[in-house]
């Protein structure tokens, strides 16, 4: 289904609905209501510093949409922009997350902003789309360790053999989609992968900077090189 053309981005909505034994539920993540079930990951109270890193950066970088990759249910792309509205382009290969992003931006009162595109975060860019703001918030946990995690559906954690495939392609996708003077924020599990990635980011053009550690996971801001 296709939507109203938003600051030149066409907003899909995707057709998909909730499934019927998957009971809807909300949570407050930062200032926001947000809807999710139980196909999607439950939003981490903590991951409320990449959207808060996220808009401090709005105010510097320049002019530009914002791309949020892996977006499960939009939670840290909506945030992010609440205060500073910019049109927000949210990828999920899920088609559940998908619904739900665009619910929850309609609920945030930011559904003219945001067009959710659903698919592979490496196939679902046009080669010229270029962002101000990347937010990546990819799967980190290695695959043998995903049963650790019962509760979390496997799509939203499932990181690969050393839990960073979904992060490369992240960084893959920074690299051709960053604007000039602009920047990104990642998200991994500890510093460990991000060391693990640096070689990669400086084959895409980027530096990682300012790393910023808390209990639950790391998040890393990456600039051009």
């Amino acid at each position: 289904m296709t939507g109203p053309v938003v600051a030149g981005y066409v907003r899909r909505v995707p057709t998909d609905s909730p499934a019927r034994d998957a009971a809807p539920q909300s949570t407050r993540f930062g200032t926001l209501d947000i809807a999710y079930d139980d196909r999607l990951l439950e939003p981490r109270e903590w991951t409320t510093a990449q959207s808060e890193w996220a808009a401090e950066l709005l105010e510097s970088v320049p002019d530009g949409p914002v791309l949020e990759l892996c977006a499960g249910a939009g939670h840290i792309g909506l945030l992010a922009i609440r205060a500073n509205p910019r049109p927000l382009v949210a990828v999920d290969l899920n088609p559940a997350a998908c619904t739900f992003i665009a619910q929850n931006a309609e609920a945030a009162g930011l559904d003219s902003f945001v067009e959710v595109r659903e698919g592979q975060i490496e196939e679902v860019l046009e080669h010229d789309d270029q962002f101000a703001l990347i937010i990546a918030d990819p799967p980190w946990v290695p695959s043998s360790d995903i049963g650790q995690f019962p509760e979390d559906p496997e799509i939203a954690i499932d990181g690969g053999d050393d839990g960073l495939d979904l992060a490369r392609a992240c960084i893959r996708v920074i690299g051709g989609h960053l604007m000039v003077g602009g920047a990104a924020v990642l998200q991994l599990g500890n510093l460990d992968q991000a060391e693990a990635l640096t070689d990669l980011a400086k084959s895409c053009g980027l530096v990682f900077a300012h790393p910023r550690t808390f209990e639950r996971g790391v998040l890393v801001r990456l600039d051009r090189g």
